[in-house]
């Protein structure tokens, strides 16, 4: 569902849910990679679980942000109505150096887990 318009309101708790430089990296995180949990946010933002799920809760109260289980794990995602304002407001600072850092150490940690899967899947003593 896309936004024609907002409400005042809306627009003040998009606004105030921004206002912080760990919800913005949030953010940028998640509308580049789709959707994260939890513990990944913590080790890209090197945060405490903490400060993590804090932020996550100010952004899903905000309407930003939803969640999905699975299992243990709790995966992060934009809200579809949210999406366009959002990248909206990401175009202007897109080039931002903390939030390239965060992009590139995800791809760290992705490539790495992507090798360690790849490693387990091709082990010979695996039964």
């Amino acid at each position: 569902m896309r936004l024609k318009n907002i409400s005042l309101n809306y627009g003040m708790r998009i606004f105030k849910a921004l206002s912080e430089e760990p919800r913005v990296r949030i953010i940028h995180l998640l509308v580049n990679n789709k959707e994260l949990c939890i513990s990944d946010l913590e080790h890209i933002l090197d945060f405490t679980q903490t400060k993590t799920s804090r932020h996550l809760a100010y952004l899903k109260n905000a309407g930003l942000v939803g969640s999905r289980r699975i299992d243990q794990w709790t995966f992060y995602y934009i809200l579809e109505e949210a999406i366009e304002i959002i990248l909206q407001v990401l175009k202007f600072i897109q080039k931002d150096p903390n939030l390239i850092k965060d992009q590139e150490i995800f791809h760290i940690l992705y490539s790495n887990r992507e090798l360690a899967i790849n490693k387990i899947q091709n082990n010979p003593y695996r039964k």
